[in-house]
């Protein structure tokens, strides 16, 4: 069974979750659902590896973090998760920084969905609002969880596999008709 490689981009400022989250999928399923004590992923050891096999094929997904030892404006991504921390505000910014083509699939990933607070003064942003600037971004998809509790972080890692793996067929991993809910 040939093996695909397919290069999985987190993009976010510092501290939003990006190495929690990486490690938590890291531990496999029994340490998705947050229960598990984690160690967490040193940068200089990227890519972090995630090798998945689905009936037809193999798949080996490269996640790198924008703390990538090297330049990772230069990684050429079949994949970019962009990250936030949903318990803060939205950076806006952080589509601008990547100069991707129009075939890449972009996924939105909300983080420490486990923070969101009604009573933070700088507000949370609840899913529909991360729902509708994905949406104005042209993002493929939309989802959140929190690697700390394991809350949502299934869901969101299979929807990351199968977008991926997605990008490796002729139809690509791009979304047909706009950004979808997860």
């Amino acid at each position: 069974m040939e093996e695909h490689t397919v290069k999985v981009l987190l993009l976010g400022d510092e501290n939003v979750g990006k190495t929690t989250f990486l490690s938590r999928i890291s531990g496999g399923g029994d340490s998705l659902d947050g229960t598990v004590p984690i160690t967490l992923l040193r940068d200089v050891d990227q890519p972090f590896i995630f090798e998945l096999r689905n009936r037809r094929r193999a798949y080996r997904l490269e996640f790198y973090d924008t703390a990538y030892p090297g330049d990772w404006r230069l990684l050429e991504p079949d994949l970019v998760l962009i990250c936030y921390d949903i318990s803060q505000r939205w950076i806006k910014e952080i589509h601008s920084t990547l100069p991707t083509n129009d075939r890449i699939p972009i996924i939105v990933t909300g983080l420490k969905r486990d923070l969101r607070s009604e009573t933070d003064p700088n507000g949370p942003i609840y899913p529909q609002e991360g729902y509708k600037v994905s949406q104005g971004m042209r993002a493929d998809k939309y989802v959140e969880c929190s690697a700390v509790t394991g809350e949502l972080l299934k869901l969101a890692f299979e929807e990351i596999c199968n977008t991926a793996a997605q990008t490796q067929s002729e139809a690509g991993g791009q979304s047909e008709g706009g950004c979808i809910l997860m």
